[in-house]
């Protein structure tokens, strides 16, 4: 089997980052989540008091920008977490507060760049599983798999309500449902890189299927775009 670069893009909450992460835990590849990326720089801005209700200081991010280190590191069980500038920012990258905020960071031209390069520069050796955006239109526009995965915004709210229930949150289910509509628009619509699917790209619709029904599903593409 040759050595692929996997493209997933879609909408946020249909469950890319999981399929993705058992998908490289089987075939040994490498996963990287670009949304964690965005979603450690929104946590930056959002300390160091760059988003406020006026908007966000986009000239200071600007320049504290080449300051932002983001990596990735593996717990002793081997799951995944996000490193911002040494330090494990997992849990707190994923509650409604940079929820709210990622989109708009994201949408930053500026940050945007500096985060393609970066990814890029990762995944340059291949037999890597990056999921995103952009990552099939912008990133790797020639990967040789490209997977777009969405879901209905109900069945995404009614995912990301659970998933903060059980981190020991106490969301309120039509806020969450909100801010995954809310998400859906400022990503598709932005300036630079907007979500959209690659002309290439196969599209998976998970709204009713299983985990197991998902896995098999990717497994089957992969080996189809793996053939040497």
């Amino acid at each position: 089997m040759k050595k692929i670069i996997i493209a997933m893009d879609g909408h946020s909450s249909c469950g890319k980052s999981t399929m993705a992460k058992a998908l490289a835990k089987k075939i040994g590849y490498t996963y990287i989540d670009t949304g964690a990326m965005y979603r450690a720089v929104t946590l930056y801005a959002m300390r160091r008091g760059f988003i406020g209700k006026d908007g966000i200081d986009e000239e200071s991010l600007r320049r504290e920008l080449p300051q932002i280190n983001i990596s990735f590191g593996h717990d002793s069980e081997g799951l995944q977490y996000t490193i911002l500038n040494g330090e494990n920012v997992e849990r707190q990258i994923r509650g409604m507060e940079v929820s709210g905020n990622v989109s708009p960071i994201s949408a930053i031209g500026f940050v945007r760049e500096a985060m393609v390069e970066l990814q890029r520069e990762m995944g340059k050796t291949g037999a890597i599983i990056m999921d995103g955006r952009d990552i099939g239109t912008t990133v790797f526009p020639n990967a040789e798999l490209k997977i777009f995965v969405t879901a209905s915004d109900e069945i995404r709210a009614r995912r990301r309500f659970d998933e903060l229930t059980v981190k020991g949150e106490s969301p309120v289910y039509e806020e969450v449902l909100k801010n995954v509509r809310e998400r859906d628009y400022i990503d598709s619509h932005r300036a630079v890189s907007p979500l959209r699917k690659a002309d290439d790209a196969i599209v998976l619709d998970n709204s009713n299927m299983t985990f197991e029904e998902q896995d098999q599903w990717l497994m089957e593409q992969y080996l189809k775009a793996a053939k040497d």
